[in-house]
């Protein structure tokens, strides 16, 4: 088998001088973890005799549960909001910002994005003028992936209120994801300023596009620095321990980077999103158990996600268990046919790494129909990767030539 292919591996690869001690390391980051999560149970019980319920809530509720980073309560309530208050903007910043946080925290939550998209946009379209709907639907814009127009839309209420918080953080996002990093530096600089100064309860925001600004330029000390100040301002904010974790990644700091993962783990038990990062990184650092027993969890509580399969096959494929590679990689690629994920944004690695492990089991079984997939999907669409094969197809499946009679 010969295989050519464009293929960037982990951004991720050097290796933590102390990788051996990784387990030790997952326990402290556990305790960590846990500490930090019983100080925060012991904040919400103190606090809970001021929320509100589900039938009597109030912004205030909404503000305290966004404040907690209780992001499922802040939705909960804001939506009950707005539901009884169609022109409560206050509400409707508060879930947007919900949302889109929580599309960030784990890997089945990418619709709420779009739900935050539809409710600004009728926001928007009612209240033109107003600047908090200006700014939370350029937010979500932005989110969505409409920079051009989410920049257009937050300058616009930056003209008529040069303090709105909402649409400098929109600006800043929406510069650093078109390439104008120090413009987007600028603008993040400027929202952590006015967070400090008048809107406290958006200093967790402020500082994270700053951290993203900084990222973005390649300094990632300071994006370190800068997500933890959001941190102290929202500690259970999941998305925030991710980036901090990205962070630590960027300058080959392993060990911060599962410490923080754990804190995802105390704050929610069952995040697939961070047994995921868990298993690439002990993968990276050649913990071979420890990455499949994260893979395995992501497998079992997110059965339908083909990354996960695909990580999973990868890890077997890499210790050797070449069946267990089939067979995880044979999910990964039904599941993108299966799901109509278009041709051109497959996972090829699952078709070809699959077949690599198949023609090792001399499992021709698979081999051959899975190569004819391949070579289909080849011609219906102009993919970066080849994987070719004889005319005849896999050498070891070809028929064997009978010896002439006589």
């Amino acid at each position: 088998m010969r295989i050519r292919r464009e293929y960037s591996g982990s951004a991720y690869r050097r290796r933590s001088g102390f990788a051996g001690c990784l387990p030790l390391l997952m326990v402290l980051g556990l305790l960590a973890g846990t500490g930090i999560l019983a100080r925060d149970w012991i904040r919400q019980w103190t606090l809970r005799w001021f929320e509100g319920t589900p039938q009597n809530v109030t912004l205030r509720d909404t503000e305290l549960a966004f404040a907690n980073g209780d992001l499922e309560r802040t939705i909960e309530y804001a939506s009950q909001l707005l539901e009884n208050e169609p022109e409560n903007h206050e509400a409707l910043v508060l879930l947007g910002r919900a949302l889109v946080y929580r599309s960030y925290s784990e890997i089945n939550h990418e619709l709420d994005r779009r739900r935050a998209l539809q409710l600004t946009q009728k926001a928007a379209e009612q209240f033109p003028l107003d600047n908090d709907v200006a700014g939370i639907h350029a937010f979500v814009l932005q989110a969505n992936g409409a920079s051009d127009e989410a920049a257009r839309l937050a300058l616009r209420a930056i003209r008529r209120d040069e303090n709105s918080i909402s649409a400098r953080i929109a600006l800043s996002l929406s510069y650093g994801s078109r390439g104008i990093f120090e413009a987007a530096l600028r603008e993040s600089e400027r929202a952590v300023q006015i967070a400090n100064a008048t809107a406290p309860d958006w200093r967790a925001d402020a500082y994270r596009v700053l951290a993203i600004a900084y990222s973005d330029m390649g300094q990632y000390q300071q994006a370190a620095q800068a997500v933890e100040q959001a941190i102290e301002h929202n500690r259970r904010l999941i998305p925030l321990h991710f980036e901090r974790a990205l962070y630590a990644l960027q300058v080959g700091d392993n060990n911060s980077a599962t410490a923080y993962y754990f804190r995802v783990i105390a704050f929610d038990d069952a995040n697939v999103k961070a047994r995921f990062r868990l298993c690439e990184l002990s993968s990276t650092l050649r913990e071979g158990e420890a990455a499949v027993e994260y893979c395995s969890f992501v497998t079992e509580h997110a059965p339908g996600w083909s990354d996960g399969w695909y990580q999973l096959g990868r890890e077997y494929y890499i210790q050797g268990n070449f069946s267990g590679a089939r067979d995880a990689l044979k999910r990964c690629s039904t599941l993108q046919v299966a799901q109509g994920v278009p041709i051109a944004e497959r996972r090829f690695e699952c078709w070809y790494i699959q077949g690599q492990a198949a023609e090792v089991l001399a499992d021709c079984a698979t081999l051959v129909p899975l190569y004819n997939e391949f070579q289909a999907m080849v011609t219906t669409a102009a993919i970066p990767q080849t994987w070719t094969y004889p005319p005849d197809g896999p050498p070891i499946c070809a028929e064997p030539i009978s010896e002439p009679e006589g």
